[in-house]
Order: C-alpha cells, then sequence, then structure tokens
C-alpha cells in the first residue's frame, strides 16, 4: 500500500457504530461481517487497545508453537510476526482468517460486539492484554508520529485531550476494556496485563501456555521466556516490526517498540494533566475491579 499516492483524505478516522476505524486500513463492510464468523475451539484471539504488548504476545504465541525454538521464526525472513498472526480487522483480514488452516491465531484491537459471536459460546480462545492507560498515552502519542496511518499530533496535550475523549483510533481505552472485561465470564478468556509480563515473564508465559494447551518442556518454556524479552525482542526484525514498509511506518521518527517499561507517564504527564487523568479514571472505572501497576518502582 502506498500511502504517498493514494488520496490524503484515505486515511482519516472514520466513526463506525461508535467506534473510530482508518479509513483505507479498514473495510466497514468486512469489520461488521466479522460477528458472524464461526469460530472453532482450537482458535485463539489476541485481544489489545493499542500500544497494550500485541507484538510481544504475537512473539510469545509463535514461539510456544515453536517450542521456544526461534530458529523457526525467524527462518521466515520476509514475514513479521504481524503477517504470522494477523489482524482480523485490517482489509482482508476476514477473508484469510476464514481460509487459515488450524490453529488459527489472530489479533484483534476491536472491541466485543464486533467480534464474532460464537465467541461467547466458548468456542475458540480469547487473550485479553491490559496495559496501564497513563503509559498507553504515552506510547500511543510516540507512535502517532511514526505511524503514517495515523495524524501527526500537535503536541502532547493535544493528544491527551484526544485520548481522554476517546478521540483516535480504537475509541476509548475505558469503554474498550470495559466491553471486554464485562463479558470476561461469557467467553473462554485469559485476562493479563502488561505489568504482570513485566513483573514476571516466565509466570506469565506459564499461564499463557496452560491456558492454551501447549505442553512444554522446561527447557522449552525457558527459551520461550528468553526469546520473548524486550532486549532481545528489539533484536529480532520480525518481532521489532522493523520490516514493516517505509510507506506505513517512518522508522526515522522512532522504533515501534520504544521502551517497553512501566512508568514513562511520569516523563511526559504535568502535575494537572496528572489530576485530570486519575479523574477521568476513577469516574469510567469505578464499577470495574481493575488495578494496575503506575510506576516500575512498585513492582516487589
Amino acid at each position: 500500500m502506498d500511502l504517498h499516492d493514494a488520496n490524503p483524505h484515505v486515511h482519516e478516522l472514520v466513526l463506525h457504530k461508535g467506534f473510530w476505524l482508518i479509513n483505507g486500513i479498514h473495510d466497514l463492510d468486512d469489520v461488521d461481517q466479522i460477528s458472524s464468523l464461526e469460530t472453532r475451539d482450537s482458535d485463539v484471539f489476541v485481544v489489545t487497545y493499542p500500544k497494550s504488548g500485541t507484538i510481544w504476545m504475537q512473539q510469545i504465541l509463535l514461539l510456544l508453537e515453536a517450542k521456544g525454538d526461534v530458529t523457526t521464526i525467524s527462518k521466515l525472513n520476509n514475514l513479521s510476526n504481524g503477517d504470522l498472526i494477523p489482524w482480523i480487522e485490517i482489509k482482508g483480514g476476514r477473508q484469510s482468517f476464514i481460509t487459515a488452516s488450524s490453529p488459527r491465531k489472530n489479533v484483534s484491537h476491536l472491541p466485543y460486539h464486533f467480534m464474532p459471536s460464537s465467541l461467547s459460546q466458548k468456542k475458540g480462545k480469547v487473550i485479553y492484554v491490559a496495559r496501564n492507560p497513563k503509559d498507553v498515552l504515552v506510547s500511543y502519542y510516540h507512535f502517532h508520529k511514526m505511524a503514517k496511518m495515523l495524524e501527526t499530533p500537535k503536541d502532547f496535550n493535544d493528544f491527551f485531550e484526544k485520548f481522554l475523549k476517546g478521540r483516535v483510533f480504537a475509541s476509548s481505552w475505558f469503554e474498550h476494556i470495559k466491553s471486554w472485561y464485562s463479558h470476561k465470564d461469557d467467553v473462554n478468556m485469559l485476562f493479563i496485563t502488561y505489568e504482570e509480563m513485566i513483573q514476571d515473564l516466565q509466570a506469565a508465559v506459564e499461564r499463557i501456555s496452560l491456558f492454551l494447551g501447549e505442553e512444554l518442556s522446561d527447557e522449552e518454556l525457558s527459551n520461550t521466556v528468553k526469546h520473548s524479552t524486550f532486549s532481545n525482542m528489539r533484536k529480532i526484525p520480525q518481532a521489532s516490526y522493523e520490516q514493516v514498509p517505509g510507506d506505513l511506518l517512518d522508522h526515522h521518527q522512532g522504533r515501534f517498540m520504544r521502551k517497553g517499561t512501566i512508568g514513562d507517564w511520569k516523563n511526559h504527564f504535568t502535575v494537572a494533566q496528572n489530576e485530570k487523568f486519575e479523574e477521568h479514571f476513577h469516574r469510567e472505572m469505578m464499577d470495574f475491579p481493575l488495578s494496575f501497576i503506575w510506576d516500575i518502582k512498585d513492582i516487589k
């Protein structure tokens, strides 16, 4: 897809059934038909709000399937992790899902009501990865500066306000997580946080492996963890998305995998912004018993 030759409005946000999608990246008819897809017991859907650990989970799933052998993945030189575990909602994603052989693995940023309704029959598995929204906001801000399919922010304050209003691709972080968390008992779901994965990656990978029914030896599990660390993933082009074409990501503006830590929001938020965010968070999440680690120093 050549963004430079495209219509300048092709990648504008489009509000579809209360959810912001990207014109030119998403086909609205395709998105609407996802809910009617028939799922299989072996299907796996990784669901995230943007910048919440999607490619991290892609790497873990690929390594679990490869029994921790990273060379199995690296041999696929022309394919990124996003090619191997694709987004179901982008153009062509639904059709690829239909024709793929089992076990089908996909990722998605869609809220619950857009996804296959057969998930409510507990056919297929969902891994929902949540990340504290302050760090999501900061990471998403930096991603907007390098992603050519997204609007370049005027400044951090402008993006801060848009994020709180849900005026970004994938809409409101708060609505997204609530849409899935409220149905966590209706689907076969593993709910895990980005911060848990940073705190104890070994334990997180073991939980994921158990949830998926993957049987790995101690050595295979250890290798999966080793090659899923942030530092090692940054060295793997397929995992760090360095192979994504320059017409989609401007790699001169930053790295897709930037810091991978907890608490970077403290380097960006003003005191006033933090107070406003805290107020908004508590108002939106008062009925949802979710807690997050907000600072790397809070990890014990």
